[in-house]
């Protein structure tokens, strides 16, 4: 699981590629491995992508800015209202509780996105698993009695008792995503709730994907993902689909002119 957290890399900075006619950047490639990918690639472990994460997200907890997404401010918040629902709903057939884990969570972005609703529960914990030098930067910046950050989750598990798990934007980014999925459904989540997340129109797909410069210069392996695959690991482990939805209305992912995957997310219940 370690070494599964230090592969973490950001979410996909859609509304640039949809801002951008530029074909330089967004999807490319067919690769045959995770070998062949990374050496086209680079990793999210620059200090300068984090420093530049902590800088918008600062603003936003001042109260500076509104809203923050892989680094760049917006003047409105853009909520995944699916995702919120999936918050409610399992805050709802909890009593109120709500302690979730947001694996590959950055500073806390999705917390601070949901921040307005989450404050009306009686009993909340945001809990980020992340990489070292982000959880480091969490803890020394943003951590409260309700957002905080750890290093590995089995510690987290430990001491917060978590029942949600989130995972937005980030089985695409691992190396093996699905032997990711599988070991954490086998904790004692009450629920799922998958959000960002792209899946093939075909078979799978390994590529590259390129971030605009206007955002930072980096380039990511990225799963177009298969979606049975993802279907069979939840019901191996008992959970079934309360609801499935287009995310950021069914983006879709184009690479040469052609339709590769598009975003999907899922509210899951543990039975």
């Amino acid at each position: 699981m370690k070494k599964i957290i230090k592969s973490l890399i950001p979410p996909i900075l859609l509304d640039t590629y949809k801002k951008t006619k530029d074909a330089n950047y967004g999807w490319h490639g067919d690769y045959k491995s995770w070998e062949e990918v990374k050496k086209d690639s680079t990793g999210y472990d620059s200090n300068e992508i984090l420093q530049k994460v902590r800088s918008s997200l600062l603003k936003v907890k001042n109260g500076e800015a509104v809203y923050e997404r892989d680094s760049v401010l917006f003047d409105e918040t853009h909520y995944s209202w699916p995702l919120l629902t999936g918050l409610m709903y399992a805050a709802a057939l909890s009593g109120g509780r709500l302690h979730v884990v947001d694996f590959g969570g950055s500073l806390g972005s999705t917390y601070f996105q949901n921040k307005k609703f989450l404050n009306g529960l009686k009993d909340v914990s945001w809990n980020v698993i992340e990489q070292k030098h982000f959880v480091n930067i969490g803890k020394e910046d943003f951590e409260d009695n309700r957002l905080k950050f750890f290093y590995d989750i089995e510690k987290c598990m430990e001491t917060e008792k978590p029942n949600v798990l989130i995972l937005s934007s980030v089985l695409q980014y691992i190396e093996k995503p699905y032997e990711l999925l599988n070991e954490l459904l086998k904790y004692s989540f009450d629920f799922v709730l998958m959000d960002l997340t792209p899946v093939s129109t075909g078979n799978e797909r390994l590529t590259i994907q390129k971030v605009h410069p206007s955002i930072y210069n980096a380039a990511y392996p990225c799963w177009m993902l298969d979606k049975k695959k993802i279907d069979d690991l939840f019901n191996q482990n008992s959970f079934i689909l309360v609801e499935e939805f287009e995310a950021l209305n069914g983006y879709e992912v184009i690479s040469r002119g052609k339709k590769i995957g598009k975003y999907i997310g899922e509210i899951r219940r543990k039975v």
